[in-house]
């Protein structure tokens, strides 16, 4: 099966997800309603360039030709929210919390690259964040804050690991710990992504586009230095970077305040990291351990969830149910690879198993698209 092939399907499924949308009211507008956002290929316009503070919405629609990417900012690049991989004719909408006013930045990535066509955003006053208000919001932000936390707690020693096999030229050692430390990194990656600048470093591409001078790096590099180049005479600085930038996640994770719709969002952010990259073989496209970052990604979204789930029962109690049946329908999929402690290679895998993937995913994405609106509401 050619490589076209399988994006074809991988772009199926994130066409599918995309497409979700949440069921709830929207808010945050000037008027109470959604902020329009039309992202063409050249061209950015957003409906509002200022909202109340506490929880907007904004609804994105693609008009152009590519696939793109909406985002709010904050100070530093933090990323307050992020709708991804919207295909041309599709629409996503974005809720995020934003409780202290100030000057933000509204940027489309059509292409999904580059810094974005920018624009300043203004949020006026204060509000009252949803967790000083709802203690089941409150408990859901702190639980998956330890959920993150322990993570952490494994990515870096682990993260030594597969470092100290590079450094000492242990390639099989190296490649087996590749993917078991990647699990822990893709478990919580919307966390590492909101920080803007660490997540380029450790798991970008070798064809990402990058600014002038800026190196490919992290997870991908020492990737196609054990299966594919050898290892390079940079090669344990490239190790001992990873590491330096786990401990640097770690320590911004100790002051980082969740909100309840960040949790949502990332949930929904997890599962297009599957539509895009795991079920197409793109991401892994060296090692082909995609299975292993799939299944990471979907548990990552499933603790999200889970601890948001008094809230979902509260107020949905059925979508509670199908995330459930969802996310075992799923998991039961995924262990039908399984291969002793790890899975089968993407290679190894037909065009009958991508397709039934990828209408997991979609079916998954769907009620977990509606988590953010009914958190908010």
């Amino acid at each position: 099966m050619s490589r076209r092939s399988l994006a074809v399907i991988g772009i199926a499924a994130t066409a599918a997800l995309a497409g979700c949308t949440s069921t709830a009211a929207p808010s945050g507008g000037t008027s109470g309603g959604p902020i329009t956002v039309n992202a063409a290929d050249t061209t950015c316009e957003i409906g509002a360039t200022e909202a109340p503070a506490g929880t907007i919405s904004f609804a994105i629609n693609n008009t152009g030709t590519k696939v793109t990417e909406f985002y709010l900012y904050g100070a530093g690049d933090r990323i307050m929210g992020e709708a991804e991989n919207i295909g041309p004719g599709l629409s996503r909408q974005m809720i995020v919390e934003v409780p202290e006013g100030g000057v933000y930045t509204t940027a489309c990535k059509p292409g999904m690259v580059g810094d974005g066509i920018r624009s300043p955003f203004t949020v006026t006053g204060t509000a009252t964040r949803s967790v000083d208000d709802n203690a089941k919001l409150a408990e859901a932000t702190a639980g998956y804050k330890r959920y993150t936390t322990s993570q952490i707690e494994a990515l870096v020693p682990k993260t030594q690991e597969f470092a100290d096999a590079v450094k000492k030229g242990d390639v099989a050692g190296a490649k087996a710990l590749f993917p078991v430390s990647r699990t822990y990194w893709e478990r919580i990656e919307p966390v590492a992504e909101s920080f803007g600048d660490i997540d380029p470093r450790t798991d970008g591409r070798e064809d990402d586009e990058r600014d002038p001078g800026v190196a490919f790096t992290g997870y991908h590099r020492l990737e196609k230095d054990l299966w594919v180049t050898g290892l390079q005479p940079d090669s344990g600085a490239m190790a001992d970077q990873l590491v330096a930038d786990m401990k640097d996640l770690q320590n911004r994770v100790k002051t980082l305040e969740l909100t309840p719709v960040q949790l949502a969002n990332g949930a929904k952010e997890l599962l297009d990291e599957v539509a895009t990259g795991k079920i197409t073989g793109e991401e892994d496209r060296y090692s082909h351990t995609d299975l292993w970052d799939f299944k990471a990604n979907v548990e990552g979204s499933q603790a999200a969830v889970s601890a948001l789930r008094p809230v979902i029962d509260e107020k949905q109690p059925a979508l509670g149910k199908t995330l459930d049946e969802r996310f075992a329908a799923v998991d039961t999929l995924l262990e039908s690879y399984r291969v002793g402690d790890g899975f089968t290679l993407y290679t190894a895998l037909t065009p009958d198993d991508i397709n039934k993937m990828a209408a997991a995913v979609d079916a998954l994405g769907e009620p977990v698209s509606q988590v953010a609106g009914v958190v908010s509401s």
